[in-house]
């Protein structure tokens, strides 16, 4: 998900020259942040801390506003490095971000009765979704550079997660609109069943590049953790259709929907500590530095969908051991984020004003590994 400048990369001269700099090498995957905060929001909220969710909330509108701006600027500007990462299939998936950072939000503003900007945001992540699902796949896999499967990694995953966004926030919105639910319902129902394919087809990528490609402490990167989030958004998704009106498409499924959503919530429950004991072999085993980097937003999003869904699946499915477990999450979720978000802090602080001691690192700070052969 990130990418390192060259040692050789010479810092550019002036505030303008290293804002141009940090914009051309802008992760693809940095939405994560809205993501991550966007559901942080929800879980305050359901933690009952009205106010802290609000300053979360608009927090992620603004780190959202900024964002845009900034992958605009990037498109117009810097075409040819936009079209490198769409046919990097190490970089690619990290678009999909677009996707689920911008229907996150509108999940969290439509919980404040902010329904037309959710509708909006519905709208444009929808269209943006249905381009990039099947044009990520055909210029990353099939138009690739190198060896793709060597170079198969965490962000595949939000692929199945932007799909499941499209999902939650289509039967989020559904119990406010009198005509278009049937509708509604049945694009949740189809972007849940398209997420779940989705993310059985990353598992099997991601497991042959485990078994037939050796997997180095720095090629175990923090998007890994969106395997875990993904499991998490599935079950959010599914509670969120389950407690649907009656329409064709939900009676069709709700049985299969509930069942499934209890089997995704213990999957994700079972990668948790092998997700923690990679990351102990990774910092702690082999000494791989934990810094600052925009994949580390692929980290705070899983913990906090992973607290939200707990509390969906409880309210549902009647499981009171699933909201406890989930209620202690989202505190873990919370102060992940603030550590995180003061690390990108003092990272910015660092790049764009500081004296340039981190822009050898870059925006992207960790280096995406040398393709191998099997």
């Amino acid at each position: 998900m990130s990418r390192t400048s060259p040692p050789t990369a010479e810092r550019p001269a002036g505030l303008g020259g290293r804002v141009r700099g940090a914009v051309r090498t802008l992760n693809p995957g940095y939405l994560a942040l809205v993501m991550a905060t966007g559901i942080v929001s929800v879980a305050m909220s359901e933690h009952g801390l009205p106010g802290l969710s609000l300053a979360l909330l608009w927090l992620a509108v603004a780190c959202y506003v900024v964002l845009v701006v900034l992958y605009a600027w990037r498109l117009v500007s810097y075409r040819a490095d936009v079209g490198r990462d769409l046919r990097d299939p190490a970089q690619a998936f990290g678009f999909f971000t677009i996707v689920a950072g911008t229907e996150v939000l509108g999940t969290r503003l439509a919980a404040d009765g902010q329904y037309l900007t959710a509708f909006v945001l519905l709208a444009a992540a929808g269209a943006a979704w249905l381009v990039l699902v099947y044009l990520i796949p055909w210029l990353a896999v099939l138009h690739g550079r190198g060896q793709v499967m060597a170079e198969v990694n965490g962000t595949w995953f939000i692929w199945a997660v932007a799909a499941q966004s499209v999902a939650v926030l289509s039967a989020t919105l559904e119990p406010t609109v009198r005509t278009g639910r049937a509708a509604l319902a049945f694009l949740a129902v189809f972007c849940w069943s398209v997420g779940i394919f989705l993310y059985g087809a990353v598992a099997v990528f991601v497991g042959v590049r485990i078994l037939f490609y050796r997997l180095s402490p720095r090629d175990l990167t923090p998007p890994y953790w969106v395997a875990m989030g993904a499991t998490a958004i599935t079950v959010l998704a599914g509670a969120r259709i389950v407690a649907m009106a009656n329409a064709p498409a939900v009676d069709a499924t709700r049985h299969l929907i509930a069942g499934s959503s209890v089997l995704f919530w213990a999957f994700g429950t079972w990668l948790f500590p092998a997700l923690i004991a990679a990351a102990v072999w990774r910092h702690i085993v082999h000494r791989v530095p934990l810094v600052y980097e925009a994949a580390l937003w692929s980290i705070i999003f899983p913990l906090g969908m992973y607290s939200v869904a707990s509390y969906s699946l409880k309210t549902e499915d009647h499981l009171p051991i699933v909201g406890m477990i989930g209620k202690v999450e989202g505190w873990f979720a919370l102060a992940a984020w603030a550590v995180t978000f003061a690390a990108m802090l003092y990272h910015l602080y660092s790049t764009l004003l500081g004296d340039g001691g981190l822009w050898v690192a870059g925006p992207r700070s960790l280096s995406v590994p040398a393709r191998r052969k099997p």
